[in-house]
């Protein structure tokens, strides 16, 4: 679900072209005992230093473009043994026996999750009392818009994005769970999980709506950025680095978090993988090493992600928490819905009906 800092968006940008390819792209090997399948950006040695410090380098990273693509390529046989799913995934990859339970006595910041993460559905345990996942990144994907061309008042509510008035200026991420997050919340529904067939019917014809307002379906922080910098686009339905990366070059644009319906929060972080050929004690290393409380701050002033660490998100300053949007950290599940996984056949629905959506039909 997302790049890195503005620093790196060139190199993504050619990074990106190389990820249509059918193979995973591997980056320059570092420690050839450890392989991490990730978002590209996430390679940033700043997001593990522990790791750096104890073992002199970073692990080797292979990168994917979106999940359902690292699904595929991990069902057909890609070897890894560390990757970084969203929420909405990992019911999908444990049942397709992807993951390997986590020893939690192994991870140390375990008990130091932020408890609104831990309340997730399905996320960290399942009713057996196995662990799946160590979460590592949260944000929001909300109302960002250029705050020249478009007045608040305008979008107070989220469907200002199938108002006509913004046809041709509107993008929405061609990712299914961030599409249905904003149609479910149009719609009323915050436990998406619970969704009725009637529900899902009315989400889709939103999205559809929606699809004639849309210049382009962002895959990547790089894209919208140059979208929106370059005139393009006006109102996005987007991540926190979007506006955090704008900001940072000057770029009028804002994120609006209180709308009337809300907006999204989702949840992603790393998870030990079957079959994994490297060394599984460098790869609790590695989770100790992104969990680590001295990571936080970096994360939410550089990137504008919230990091799972409540000791280390509670260390940073306030006017760095507040500039990041993440002012109370407690109050961010207020008219949020969560990007909980959902049952495999409601995913299935969702990515089969999005993708019709997208062809205009």
């Amino acid at each position: 679900m997302k790049t890195g800092k503005t620093k790196g968006i060139l190199a993504r940008l050619g990074l990106a072209i190389l990820l249509a390819s059918s193979a995973p792209l591997v980056a320059h090997s570092e420690d050839k005992d450890l392989v991490v399948f990730d978002w590209s950006g996430y390679e940033d040695p700043a997001f593990h230093p522990a790791y750096v410090e104890k073992h002199g380098d970073s692990p080797t990273f292979a990168f994917f473009g979106d999940e359902e693509e690292a699904f595929q390529k991990l069902r057909s046989g890609f070897k890894a043994d560390v990757a970084h799913p969203c929420s909405q995934s990992v019911v999908k990859w444990r049942e397709a026996g992807l993951l390997k339970p986590l020893d939690t006595s192994r991870i140390a910041a375990w008990n130091d999750i932020l408890p609104g993460i831990k309340a997730m559905k399905n996320l960290m345990t399942t009713e057996d009392g196995k662990a799946w996942m160590v979460p590592f990144e949260w944000g929001n994907t909300a109302v960002t818009y250029m705050t020249e061309k478009v007045k608040p008042e305008e979008i107070q509510s989220l469907k200002a994005f199938a108002d006509p008035s913004f046809e041709g200026r509107v993008s929405i991420g061609d990712n299914v769970d961030d599409a249905y997050a904003l149609a479910s919340l149009v719609i009323g529904v915050r436990d998406w999980s619970t969704m009725t067939d009637e529900q899902f019917a009315e989400a889709s014809e939103f999205l559809r709506k929606v699809h004639k307002n849309v210049r382009l379906y962002w895959t990547d922080n790089t894209e919208l950025s140059q979208a929106m910098a370059g005139g393009e686009v006006d109102l996005a339905w987007a991540w926190n680095e979007t506006a955090t990366t704008l900001q940072a070059d000057g770029v009028a644009v804002a994120i609006k978090k209180d709308t009337d319906e809300g907006l999204s929060t989702w949840v992603c972080g790393y998870t030990l993988l079957n079959d994994a050929p490297g060394s599984e004690d460098k790869a609790y290393d590695y989770l100790n090493a992104v969990v680590d409380p001295a990571v936080s701050s970096y994360l939410v002033s550089e990137w504008g992600y919230g990091h799972s660490n409540a000791k280390g998100m509670a260390a940073i300053d306030a006017e760095t928490l507040a500039s990041s949007g993440y002012g109370d950290i407690n109050a961010f599940v207020d008219k949020t819905l969560f990007q909980s996984p959902v049952p495999t056949e409601l995913r299935q629905k969702m990515i089969a009906e999005f993708e019709k959506i997208k062809a205009g039909y």
